[in-house]
């Protein structure tokens, strides 16, 4: 089973080396014959491409390798600690050309989660950037959360923050909305799978970030509570307040917005940032890697999260 959910300049392109590779990982579903497009420059990102597809897709694969050391330094940076190495092949994951596929990936940690699959979005990298940093950064969970309705809430945060929000059309929060607002604050859901749940999650991350808390707040503070920990418990971390005040508090906030709930951030919280967002220098990346090379690293723990399907998808398609 398996984990299913901008281009940037280098100082040296990449190679590009089109041939097929015979050391390409195992991966979660791709079958077909994986090309080596090449290594980033940090040694941190392997990038394939399904070599039955045409110049679009080897476009969307180049703009990932150019693009994946930003991606990398922008996902330590939230969470505050340093991974393993990945590979990621970009195909046409579950026949879909326009990023829609998703992504996908076995484990939320760097050792059985580092295969990762991303779905070609043709004409629009970013979204293909988008759907790599939401199997990242659950790779930098190390176990935490995975397969719960706070994991994907997280991952998609961290997608949306890395790519000035180029998945808009994966939103889940007006579906909670219009399903009556239901309390995913107090409880969390033991699934990844519910627009109702992670929507939930999606817009109270909006507000607790409309509030003055940072993704690299955020994140680390989940991971921490764990699997058991709740949105409530995150709220009281970071505001100091109690609990058992987060739930009403949201609930009026929710309620006062005056045009409701239409996107996963109704709150306004996302604002596109040079260190997280569109192109930077590769002096910038590389001193951003040089720092995240002093944080934390992630260790692997004991499994905690068997290794099956952890596929990202927009909320009008089921596994």
């Amino acid at each position: 089973m398996n984990h299913r959910i901008k281009q940037t300049p280098t100082a040296k392109k990449p190679v590009s080396i089109h041939r097929d590779s015979a050391s390409a990982p195992a991966w979660p579903s791709f079958q077909g014959n994986a090309q080596l497009v090449g290594t980033s420059p940090s040694g941190r990102v392997t990038v394939y491409v399904d070599s039955s597809l045409g110049q679009e897709a080897q476009q969307n694969a180049q703009d990932l390798l150019n693009d994946a050391d930003r991606v990398v330094a922008a996902n330590y940076g939230i969470f505050g600690t340093t991974g393993g190495p990945v590979s990621v092949i970009v195909f046409a994951l579950g026949g879909a050309t326009d990023g829609t596929g998703g992504a996908d990936h076995m484990g939320c940690d760097y050792v059985t989660g580092a295969a990762i699959e991303v779905d070609a979005s043709y004409g629009n990298s970013a979204r293909v950037s988008a759907l790599f940093e939401a199997e990242l950064s659950e790779c930098s969970m190390n176990g935490n959360l995975c397969g719960l309705s706070t994991g994907e809430a997280l991952s998609r945060w961290c997608a949306a923050v890395v790519s000035n929000n180029a998945l808009s059309d994966f939103a889940t929060a007006p579906q909670w909305a219009q399903d009556g607002l239901p309390d995913f604050v107090t409880r969390t859901d033991p699934t990844d799978q519910s627009a109702d749940s992670i929507g939930c999650g999606m817009a109270f991350l909006s507000w607790l970030q409309s509030n003055g808390s940072t993704m690299s707040q955020v994140a680390p503070a989940m991971v921490g509570l764990g699997d058991s920990g709740t949105l409530a418990q995150l709220y009281a971390q970071l505001t100091s307040d109690a609990a058992s005040n987060a739930w009403p508090n949201f609930q009026s906030a929710v309620q006062g917005l005056p045009n409701g709930v239409t996107s996963d951030d109704p709150f306004g919280a996302l604002v596109a940032s040079p260190a997280t967002t569109g192109a930077q220098a590769p002096a910038q990346i590389s001193a951003a890697l040089r720092l995240a090379s002093s944080l934390k690293p992630v260790v692997a723990k004991a499994a905690l999260c068997p290794p099956k399907s952890k596929r990202l998808l927009p909320p009008q398609q089921k596994k």
